[in-house]
């Protein structure tokens, strides 16, 4: 007997115990029995549901695997279709409208985080350490001058500040996209 048809015959052994019947004599179990317990009976059925899967893949479980995705790029016809905002919009709201022009379900999505820390070696932000001991990114000269600005908002409990991005820093971003992958892909 193979191994497939070993996992065949337990199958339906299971599929029997489910249904309330004794495999070895195939007469029904008193309605007493454990083996007529909802949630046995419901775990039996998916065992046996289990079972068949692997029979039919040929002795393969159907689990999902995880397939590896690709590294984030984003070539420059896709690029063209960002869509700017008139507003100026803090760069995670920049990161996903940039992951919106992503056309395969098999590539990483690009983290603002990169895009941050390049314009933090660029020039562009620099890191601050608040009298709490957390730090914030604020923008430089150079990022001021470039349309990065700091926005006062109202949370539910406090206002925050965030940093935001005028219409002519979204372009650079745009324009300069591929360092900040370069920097996601090290």
């Amino acid at each position: 007997m193979t191994e497939l048809e070993k996992i065949a015959y337990a199958k339906t052994y299971i599929e029997k115990l489910a249904n309330g019947i004794n495999p070895l004599t195939d007469q029904p179990v008193p309605d007493a029995d454990s083996i007529n317990n909802v949630r046995i009976s419901r775990c039996l059925f998916y065992v046996s549901d289990l079972l068949r899967q692997i029979v039919e893949n040929g002795g393969v479980s159907q689990r999902k695997t995880k397939t590896a995705k690709v590294p984030f790029q984003l070539d420059y016809e896709a690029r063209k279709n960002f869509r700017y905002s008139e507003t100026p919009i803090p760069i995670s709201e920049i990161t996903r409208r940039i992951n919106e022009l992503i056309q395969s379900e098999d590539m990483k999505k690009l983290n603002y985080k990169f895009i941050s820390d390049w314009l933090i070696r660029a020039g562009f932000l620099v890191l601050v350490t608040n009298d709490d001991g957390t730090t914030t990114r604020k923008p430089t000269d150079n990022g001021i001058q470039l349309g990065i600005t700091l926005e006062q908002r109202q949370g539910q409990n406090r206002v925050y500040t965030v940093v935001v991005y005028n219409k002519v820093a979204q372009q650079f971003i745009l324009d300069n996209l591929d360092a900040a992958i370069e920097l996601s892909q090290k």
